[in-house]
């Protein structure tokens, strides 16, 4: 008789579509029995009755030891995803950054040296493109059968923006191919005349990098990326979107049947721009692109989850060092480097700021944190869904158990979490990716090395 490896006794399994109790047999690393009260024998039995077996969270926005402004983000592969595990995330998929003169394929190259023997999850990668000329372009193609199927556009930031029409060639190729351009969306020309303004009249404290960055630069470059996914008849994914004036521009297009999605992150849905007035320079900590906007968004956001307008919650995690790190932009907040970390709180904010306040439902936060990724980026029902076949990626949530976050008790590799201070009930206890319980009330379990490379076919339109 076959001896399962793991199997999970009494859980409620909440999908995008379901909730029901069952017991969840594990082996070879994917799911092989669900069903009630199995009594096959297996290697480990863990009772699980009175918490909720969620899909693996998939964290489809992160930068792993990326450089940026002179710096490099905190956290690598390794503390990157360690963190990710403890917060319930089993997956991620990270920004390769192109290097001027560099192929896809050497960028490729550098990105899967900084996760080799070191990602303790299943990981995927976006290509970042930025620079775009005809080698390039005829190289997209292949990158995509390669398993790389999205690409992040920039349409802001010296070094790594493209135009208009490099970004139409772009959709193109990814339209007759089965990929995918996310897109970064704040107008580039509005923020270097409001930098440049606000630098020449001495307004250099951290609430003028919100300040120069408004709102409405953002929905329009949102409006001007869908328009043209529109004329080049291509998917379109917003990246981090923050604001109700960029809501907009994707629920017409929506509306108007166009296959447009977005996304955005916990700090969109609970912080605001008064946290760049925090006093002795703290504001920095929150400096991120876009940046915090009014707190009346967050509750629009929120809306837009629940109503299906937005389609995913990711993190953008991207953690600098307050000590040392942001404060490079002391005398000026254009030197401040831009991100700030999340990805352990995400799922536990997502439950006790969402869920448990009754936000969204439990089923909708499955849909945001990892159905719907999985699905946009070619990863589903391999991960985002609990099911016979699936990869054994599975958290333990018990929503009974209360806590408050604190930096101190998070694993990034930062010194603050912008989410300081904020209670919540219901936390993930137990995480398995890949069939391997990585993390365990409290302790690390897993192994640096063991999250395997995720080759990512065509997305899904949802």
């Amino acid at each position: 008789m076959l001896e399962f490896d793991l199997i999970l006794k009494g859980g409620q399994i909440v999908t995008a579509s379901d909730i029901y109790t069952a017991d969840v047999a594990i082996h070879d690393g994917r799911v092989v029995l669900l069903g009630r009260d199995i009594s096959f024998p297996a290697k480990k039995f863990i009772d699980v009755s009175g918490k909720y077996l969620l899909p693996g969270g998939i964290d489809v926005h992160t930068h792993l030891d990326m450089p940026f402004g002179g710096t490099v983000a905190s956290d690598d592969f390794a503390s990157g995803t360690i963190a990710a595990a403890f917060g319930g995330t089993t997956a991620v998929v990270d920004f390769a950054i192109q290097g001027k003169g560099q192929s896809l394929k050497q960028t490729t190259e550098v990105w899967q040296e900084k996760a080799a023997g070191k990602a303790v999850i299943d990981y995927g990668l976006h290509i970042a493109i930025t620079d775009l000329n005809d080698a390039v372009l005829a190289e997209m193609p292949e990158i995509i059968e390669q398993g790389y199927s999205s690409f992040k556009l920039f349409m802001t930031y010296d070094g790594l923006r493209v135009n208009d029409d490099t970004m139409v060639k772009a959709l193109h190729v990814t339209r007759e191919h089965g990929g995918l351009v996310c897109v970064h969306a704040e107008n580039y020309y509005i923020i270097d005349y409001l930098v440049k303004k606000f630098q020449a009249e001495q307004k250099t404290e951290p609430i003028y990098h919100a300040l120069s960055r408004p709102a409405l630069a953002e929905a329009e470059a949102t409006g001007r990326a869908i328009k043209l996914a529109q004329i080049a008849q291509a998917p379109l994914y917003i990246v981090h979107l923050s604001c109700k004036e960029s809501l907009q521009e994707v629920k017409r297009a929506r509306e108007d049947g166009l296959p447009v999605m977005a996304e955005t992150c916990p700090q969109y849905l609970l912080l605001s721009e008064d946290n760049y007035r925090e006093p002795d320079f703290h504001g920095a900590k929150y400096v991120m692109s876009p940046p915090l906007r009014t707190r009346d968004n967050n509750e629009i956001l929120w809306r837009a989850l629940a109503q299906g307008d937005l389609q995913v919650v990711a993190t953008d995690h991207c953690p600098f060092f307050f000590k040392g790190q942001k404060e490079m932009g002391r005398d000026f907040f254009g030197k401040i480097p831009n991100g700030a970390p999340g990805i352990e709180a995400r799922m536990p904010l997502l439950y006790g700021v969402g869920t448990a306040e009754g936000k969204i439902s439990l089923q909708k936060l499955v849909e945001v944190s990892a159905a719907n990724p999985a699905k946009i980026f070619g990863m589903y029902p391999r991960k985002g869904t609990i099911a016979i076949g699936s990869d054994a990626d599975i958290v333990v949530f018990d929503p009974d158990k209360e806590l408050i976050l604190r930096q101190k008790i998070l694993h990034e590799n930062v010194d603050y979490t912008p989410y300081e201070g904020i209670r919540v009930k219901g936390y993930p206890v137990i995480t398995i990716a890949g069939g391997r319980v990585v993390v365990e009330n409290g302790r690390f379990l897993g192994e640096k090395g063991a999250g395997k490379f995720v080759k990512r076919s065509a997305p899904l339109i949802i």
